[in-house]
């Protein structure tokens, strides 16, 4: 059971947590930080790195006040808001013992973890105080990545039953999103890892299920700050999700799928102040026919390289993409011709070595403030003309890429970053309210 920080964003909605973990006598909760807390955190940690003291102090105080608040709701009597207060003032006295220091970057790591370990310390000891029993892990001694980044399942679970037994009976809790790294050093799994250690620990203890609680009713069928008409798509399969979660969909990580999916363990997002709701289930059941669900992603560039040495040579797709892997940059859209290359990434960081590289094999254009639109759901097979309609819906817009027939899964269109609103409500005009006949709920 994964709750996310909306879920746990003050007294009342803690409380309704506490109620949900109540319901089941065996489970692992994983608990995000306090909703806001983790950027009021990367705040401080910025003011820390540029030697901004005063504002730093500011936020220092809010974070600290903000705790405190939700203590002095959450806690009745004394000895419990005692108890309380002490891991909120030891863990600030941390905080403010690094902050005294120079600021690295092991150092700012240090300071982002303990949203998480707060905020879990203060849900364990509310469920104690009001009977529901659960034992506090922490996730530095079972959570850790090898050297490419990603965790071991494997690993994960020889730590895990390392701690709980061989045969784990009973309510423990942990923190999301912190981990170590291969050496042992203190870590992270990205902003929203809190999802990923939820399905990488239920993958390693082979959990009947995997719950993911948050502020939505699902996985909805299109961004509902921008598009009005939504709705919550009941049923996903795992490589639906996989291609929302990584193309834009904000409710699941990217990287959250592929445990639940290796170990075929259904995962349902649901909501945690309707708990009834029937929320969206992902699971390795096919989904429905036709388009299930439309994403986004900014901020993209797509690199075109054109070079006659193309020309029935093989090998020089290899070069190309050996370039971004040794810039560990990876690629979102391709497509190509016999002359040229079209690649998309959202990862800058090598921008520069890449091209003086790619200069080599070719001539290189860049475009930047591109989005990547992805149409997820059963919209090649068996329904002819499908991907020609999709495509039509678009035809006042600038299209710059179409990736098709790479998965049966999605089609994938590159526009410019300003057109992309309405791209999105285009198609959610298109495929799921002037024709619902393309699209099954």
């Amino acid at each position: 059971m994964k709750f996310g920080g909306t879920s746990l964003g003050n007294a009342g909605m803690i409380k309704k947590a506490a109620a949900l973990v109540e319901c089941e006598r065996d489970c692992l909760v994983v608990c995000s930080a306090v909703s806001g807390v983790t950027d009021m955190l990367a705040g401080l940690v910025r003011k820390w790195e540029n030697d901004n003291l005063k504002e730093r102090e500011i936020i220092f105080v809010r974070l600290m006040s903000h705790f405190k608040t939700i203590c002095r709701e959450l806690f009745v009597s004394p000895e419990e808001q005692d108890c309380a207060g002490d891991i909120v003032n030891n863990h600030f006295s941390l905080i403010r013992g690094e902050l005294n220091k120079g600021f690295t970057l092991s150092r700012g790591k240090m300071v982002m973890a303990q949203g998480e370990i707060i905020t879990s310390r203060i849900i364990c000891l509310y469920l104690n105080a009001n009977g529901i029993r659960v034992k506090l892990l922490n996730a530095f001694d079972f959570l850790s990545t090898g050297k490419g980044g990603d965790p071991s399942v494997n690993n994960l679970r020889k730590s895990l039953l390392g701690l709980t037994g061989k045969q784990p009976a009973g309510r423990y809790l942990t923190q999301g999103y912190i981990c170590l790294d291969h050496k042992g050093d203190l870590s992270n799994l990205g902003r929203g890892g809190s999802d990923y250690t939820a399905t990488l620990a239920g993958a390693a203890l082979m959990c009947d299920r995997i719950e993911i609680w948050t502020d939505i009713d699902g996985i909805r069928n299109n961004d509902p700050r921008i598009v009005s008409e939504t709705y919550p798509v009941r049923k996903l399969s795992f490589k639906e999700a996989s291609e929302l979660a990584y193309f834009g969909a904000k409710i699941l990580h990217p990287e959250c799928v592929w445990p639940a999916r290796r170990y075929n363990i259904p995962v349902h997002i649901k909501k945690t102040a309707t708990p009834e709701a029937p929320g969206t289930i992902v699971c390795s059941e096919p989904g429905e026919k036709g388009a299930r669900a439309v994403g986004a992603k900014d901020g993209i560039t797509a690199i075109k390289i054109e070079s006659g040495r193309m020309l029935s040579a093989y090998g020089f797709l290899s070069k190309i993409f050996a370039i971004f892997e040794k810039f560990r940059t990876p690629v979102d859209v391709v497509t190509t011709s016999e002359v040229s290359v079209s690649v998309t990434i959202d990862k800058c960081d090598s921008l520069s070595p890449i091209i003086s590289l790619l200069n080599e094999l070719g001539e290189v254009h860049v475009e930047r403030n591109l989005a990547i639109v992805c149409v997820v759901g059963d919209v090649l097979e068996k329904h002819k003309g499908h991907a020609v309609r999709i495509l039509d819906s678009l035809k006042p817009f600038t299209v710059k890429m179409i990736s098709f027939g790479g998965s049966r899964n999605n089609i994938t269109i590159v526009v410019p970053e300003e057109e992309k609103e309405e791209v999105l409500n285009s198609l959610n005009s298109f495929l799921f309210v002037a024709n619902p006949k393309y699209n099954v709920r």
